[in-house]
């Protein structure tokens, strides 16, 4: 790609034609695309509460890990969505320093709130798709799944 046409199109040009640099792109510009615009929580909340109403009850340390912050951050977002009870904490019967944190059913209905909207809002860049390029798609699916699952790194 000559510098022109990279200026053009927007696309850095250090690797930029590589498989690993175009997926970084579309699955970047794909998670914007389908990021709940009703939400009233920011991305990293959603995430968090996504993963405590999936994993949960945790303890701050645990949601740390799984979520990539320190503990005191896990606990700030611990914090954060009690206070707009969308989760709750249990005291940690074996330490009591510690707590559990699990979603309430308001936090359970958000994340479902929240999946489906992304759900609608994929199904309609499906839509946009030729019936090939939805075939390779869907088939490349596991794939994608088996990566997002994060063995991989």
């Amino acid at each position: 790609m000559s510098t022109d046409s990279a200026a053009a199109t927007g696309v850095l040009d250090v690797g930029a034609d590589s498989a690993a640099a175009r997926l970084a792109l579309v699955v970047g510009r794909l998670n914007r695309l389908l990021r709940p615009s009703r939400s009233q929580l920011s991305p990293g909340l959603m995430m968090a509460l996504s993963t405590i109403a999936r994993q949960g009850p945790l303890r701050p340390s645990q949601l740390g890990r799984v979520e990539g912050v320190s503990a005191p951050s896990a606990t700030r977002i611990i914090d954060e969505l009690v206070r707009r009870d969308l989760a709750e904490k249990a005291p940690d019967p074996d330490d009591g320093r510690s707590f559990f944190v699990r979603a309430t059913t308001a936090g359970e209905q958000a994340v479902l709130d929240a999946r489906r909207e992304r759900a609608e809002y994929a199904g309609a860049l499906l839509d946009g798709l030729t019936d090939e390029e939805s075939r390779l798609l869907l088939a490349a699916l596991p794939a994608l799944e088996h990566a997002a699952e994060g063995d991989l790194v």
